[in-house]
């Protein structure tokens, strides 16, 4: 089963969800900033993702803006990246799908359509 991780009033999840429906495809819908991942199932999304840890961080978010990570990032290891990604959903890139082993950060149709 389809998970994704949203937040309510994200444009982007929005826009992703509709795709879905409109698609047909049957999905878990998890709210990112009540049920986010913790850190083990993170790393486990992020070593089946292929993708840099940076592209799970949701860049354009108040609270990365606020602690200031595009500084602090470069000079953390990954132990203290995952652990600060799993300590607020709202750190985190959404929409995030999962389905089985792949896992998609962020909403681009295009990869969407070539998963689903």
């Amino acid at each position: 089963m389809i998970q994704v991780y949203c937040y309510s009033k994200c444009t982007t999840c929005k826009k992703a969800l509709k795709w879905l429906d409109d698609h047909g495809v049957k999905y878990k819908l998890l709210d990112i900033k009540e049920q986010h991942p913790d850190e083990e199932t993170l790393r486990k999304y992020h070593k089946n993702s292929g993708l840099p840890l940076k592209r799970f961080f949701n860049t354009s978010g108040m609270l990365y803006r606020e602690l200031e990570l595009s500084k602090k990032l470069p000079d953390m290891s990954e132990d203290e990246q995952f652990k600060l990604l799993a300590s607020d959903g709202m750190l985190v890139k959404r929409p995030l799908l999962v389905n089985g082993k792949t896992v998609l950060t962020g909403f681009k149709e295009a990869e969407w359509e070539g998963l689903l």
